[in-house]
């Protein structure tokens, strides 16, 4: 899985965690961010490459700041090769 990937992918378990620990749907999420909940579902299982509107509009209806967002993401990124490795075995 190239590096690319592997950003998208953790951002959008960052948003996902996110959201499950507000208690808040997709439905929900994406009518306050303005966007469908079909994107949402795709930002959530890494298949979409954000413009950074749509991260600040996602991170605003999460009530919490773009970096933020993007910090928890690069922090899941660098976690997830000790995970993988400790799966394999």
């Amino acid at each position: 899985m190239d590096q690319d990937t592997k950003l998208l992918r953790a951002f959008g378990l960052a948003l996902r965690q996110e959201r499950e620990r507000l208690g808040v749907s997709q439905d929900v999420l994406a009518d306050l961010a303005g966007l469908h909940r079909t994107y949402i579902g795709s930002v959530e299982r890494g298949e979409r490459n954000l413009s950074l509107k749509n991260i600040v509009a996602i991170a605003r209806a999460l009530g919490i700041p773009a970096s933020e967002l993007v910090e928890r993401a690069e922090s899941l990124l660098q976690q997830r090769p000790s995970q993988e490795t400790s799966k394999r075995r």
